[in-house]
């Protein structure tokens, strides 16, 4: 169903009554125990994710294949076990990947080979010693070679038909990378995903004018999958915001990458009821313009009613992909960095449609020029129904305006049909506040 966002003064005072004293749909069943959110599936309509045979996860998952973990270990374990079977997975608490296998909590150093020190990698390839040339040699090795050891233990592989579900509202997973990759029918809910860091993050003189620091993990990596739910959770850098990272060589010393990837032939997807908070680069569909042969009609890719708060650029970033952005609340503070919000790359085909943006105003402040950015070759942006600081807007119009000899064309040649609710903008901040994130009711 897809039904225009657009009411009088009036009419909206009434949709925002009805809206809040309206109970939500299912919570009231669950809070009595009549429905398992374990079991729960991605309902019939919401989304890329429902299109072609939806998305189950683990629901048919029998009383073998269900599992409470509350360590890195017993996740691994739950996650290997039984290739293929359906399976649940419940977790408990914090769970931190950066543990060795008897639980003690592993650090930089704990990884660290070969001669590798962060001081010795800073004095070897400095600028002005090395040049601009790629880091190569010994402390190069050296650093690849304790890159890998982390990854031994953040690195974690999703199967096919799994539920990985947070049980209360204090689950989380510190420092992991979830691998969702050549599999389908995957479900991820309730899920909090804060700071997943690389430990040995790499120079890179010759990325941008004046080079850059490029890091691994991303806390959710879709790659080649198909048919995935991510629901009800939490991205955030927590203990490790990138604003409080030095700057090495001039360039911030960047030890996070993605919060959610979509790459690599990834399709049927929906993310809904999520929040993406303090981060730099945050959701990216297609990782290279060279990247067609397997992106070109898939990376289809539904978001709906998430919270996007100080996040700098990607939400998302689009190549290839038919991407459907409707119902999400876009919220930055005064003094966090902002580059943009929409990212239009080669062949996107962005729908974006009946969002909130909350943006700093005054001298300062962000202009609506600014949500969209157009990555050579990107052409077209389908934008409707937006608003900013509770007023309509047509950010195309603004984009364009400020963007005479890159301008955006104004359809991308398809419709979004599976949309279950389509709200007024006014109230998704309020319908988003109440129900985004983590550790909210799963009313679904």
């Amino acid at each position: 169903m897809r039904r225009a966002a657009t009411a009088g003064g009036a009419g909206i005072a009434l949709a925002l009554v009805c809206a809040l004293a309206a109970p939500v749909p299912g919570l009231a069943a669950e809070r009595h125990g009549e429905h398992d959110p374990a079991r729960a599936v991605l309902p019939e309509g919401d989304g890329w994710g429902s299109a072609e045979g939806g998305v189950t996860g683990g629901s048919a998952a029998d009383r073998d294949h269900v599992y409470t973990v509350s360590t890195r270990e017993e996740l691994a374990r739950a996650l290997a076990d039984d290739p293929g079977e359906p399976r649940i997975i419940k977790v408990t608490g914090t769970i931190d990947a950066n543990t060795a296998p008897d639980g003690t909590p592993l650090t930089c150093d704990d990884y660290a080979t070969d001669g590798y020190s962060l001081d010795a990698y800073l004095a070897a390839y400095d600028p002005g010693v090395w040049g601009d040339a790629e880091p190569s040699g010994p402390l190069e090795e050296a650093r690849v070679a304790s890159a890998a050891r982390q990854a031994e233990r953040v690195l974690l592989q999703v199967g096919s038909h799994t539920t990985l579900i947070g049980v209360g509202d204090d689950a989380r997973l510190l420092g992991a990378r979830l691998d969702v990759r050549g599999v389908e029918n995957v479900i991820v809910r309730n899920l909090t995903f804060e700071d997943t860091f690389d430990c040995f993050p790499q120079w890179d003189p010759t990325d941008g004018d004046t080079g850059n620091w490029n890091s691994e993990y991303d806390s959710l990596v879709l790659y080649g999958a198909e048919r995935v739910w991510v629901d009800h959770s939490t991205f955030t850098d927590g203990r490790r915001p990138d604003a409080d990272q030095p700057e090495y060589f001039g360039r911030l010393f960047q030890q996070h990458d993605g919060q959610l990837d979509i790459v690599r032939g990834t399709d049927l997807v929906t993310v809904s009821w999520n929040e993406f908070t303090e981060h730099d680069k945050t959701i990216l569909l297609g990782n290279s313009d060279g990247a067609s042969a397997d992106d070109r009609g898939r990376l289809r890719t539904t978001f709906h009613h998430n919270l996007f708060h100080n996040v700098n650029e990607r939400a998302p970033r689009v190549r290839y992909g038919q991407v459907d952005v409707y119902n999400n609340h876009f919220r930055q503070d005064a003094g966090a960095r902002y580059g943009y919000s929409w990212g239009i790359g080669i062949e996107a085909a962005l729908v974006a449609e009946y969002n909130a943006f909350t943006l700093p105003r005054g001298p300062e402040g962000t202009t609506p020029d600014r949500v969209l950015h157009r990555w050579t070759p990107g052409t077209s942006v389908t934008e409707d129904g937006n608003w900013v600081n509770a007023r309509p807007v047509d950010l195309l119009g603004a984009y364009n305006a400020a963007n005479p000899d890159a301008p955006l064309g104004d359809d991308v040649g398809w419709t979004p049909e599976l949309r279950p609710r389509v709200d007024h903008p006014l109230l998704v901040p309020v319908l988003i506040r109440a129900h985004a994130g983590a550790g909210q009711p799963l009313w679904r």
